[in-house]
């Protein structure tokens, strides 16, 4: 579907044809119509935004799940062990 025709059905939005092509491509592959996929990932996309604030609060709190007592593993070295077996 062009744009064009999205402008009649949903309002004007102005989307280039490549990232269209792909939107429509993505969706032959998946079986749903161009539209609804292009709705579902925007709001997705927004939806899924965090505030700074927000994204703040959420590192304050998984540090506080670790005492700071507890002297932690370089992650280096997991992955070194990771990778060698």
């Amino acid at each position: 579907m062009r744009l064009e025709q999205w402008s009649r059905i949903m309002g004007k939005l102005a989307i280039d044809d490549e990232v269209l092509e792909e939107v429509a491509a993505a969706a032959r592959s998946r079986g749903v119509s161009s539209e609804s996929l292009a709705q579902e990932l925007l709001l997705e996309g927004l939806r899924g935004h965090k505030s700074k604030e927000s994204l703040r609060q959420l590192m304050e709190a998984i540090a506080a799940m670790t005492s700071r007592d507890v002297e932690q593993t370089d992650s280096v070295e997991l992955l070194r062990e990771d990778r060698d077996r």
